[in-house]
């Protein structure tokens, strides 16, 4: 979705991971305990954008966060403060589960903390996420390597910020959410060669809007497709049907439902989102 910004991959320092982790439900994870002054908590969570696989599994090693500490203003109004200053800019590594995450757990409203930390206090200029070389993917029950950019052993992400994007919703605590869209992060070439390029973007919640409901039966294999002039997002309901998306900018959006197996499409007109909205349609009832 174009209002959330993205970035692309760079190359980076070799890592490796053994253990495989997979979906924690929802945002309940940052510490209760109180700030030491001069220093702020944060929190970022990981989500998936859905893509055509079984399975997604990716290697993350470390995340590390660029901080402004000539900046510790709460203004949340976009600029660059002092930061253009390189003593200012402290780079500070985040508490992480090393190790290899199955994306696709992280869909239709499930997200997992993936790093978090106390650090010093500014903006967030930049994020940092290295990316191991143990990433496969499963595509119709059959597990595929999924290599690197230029078959490196290692990756490295960097999102650039404003510093004005996460969530300040305690006293010196913030969050992020950031979505891993799948779909558009791996691509394919002959021979059933699978490359990873990730494609990550980022939401806070109180901004954007939810939009979730349940689609019947399953046997339709339905996709959605939440979109307006500016925005698009999909989703792949569960076994149960349910599906959400998250991370909608305000305005109205149409809601397509893609049917298989003989199953008619249709379509949910006027859906009105407000930012922080988080809205559940009707039951939807496919029919042949």
């Amino acid at each position: 979705m174009n209002m959330k910004h993205l970035m692309m991959g760079a190359i980076a320092t070799a890592a490796s991971a053994t253990m495989l982790f997979v979906a924690c439900n929802k945002e309940n994870s940052s510490s209760d305990g109180v700030v030491p002054q001069g220093k702020q908590s944060v929190s970022l969570f990981l989500t998936d954008a859905p893509g055509y696989f079984d399975n997604v599994y990716i290697d993350i090693q470390s995340v590390q966060v660029l901080v402004d500490t000539c900046d510790k203003s709460d203004d949340d109004r976009p600029g660059w403060g002092n930061g253009d200053k390189d003593s200012c800019k402290v780079w500070e590594d985040l508490q992480i589960r090393a190790g290899v995450y199955d994306l696709l757990q992280l869909r239709n409203g499930i997200d997992t903390l993936l790093a978090s930390g106390v650090i010093s206090e500014g903006k967030v200029r930049q994020i940092k996420i290295e990316i191991g070389n143990r990433n496969s993917l499963v595509k119709d029950s059959i597990t595929y390597p999924l290599n690197l950019p230029g078959d490196k052993t290692s990756l490295t992400i960097v999102l650039k910020l404003k510093g004005n994007e996460c969530e300040r919703y305690a006293k010196g605590k913030s969050r992020l959410w950031l979505d891993f869209d799948v779909q558009k992060s791996i691509f394919q070439l002959r021979n059933n060669a699978f490359y990873l390029n990730p494609v990550i973007r980022w939401f806070i919640e109180n901004t954007t809007a939810s939009l979730q409901g349940s689609v019947k039966p399953q046997e339709a294999y339905a996709v959605i497709s939440v979109y307006n002039g500016t925005d698009t997002a999909y989703a792949l309901p569960g076994r149960n049907g349910e599906f959400k998306v998250r991370g909608l900018t305000a305005g109205t959006y149409s809601v397509f439902v893609n049917a298989s197996n003989g199953y008619q499409d249709t379509t949910i007109n006027s859906v009105v989102l407000g930012a922080g909205d988080n809205k559940k349609l009707n039951a939807i009832q496919l029919h042949k």
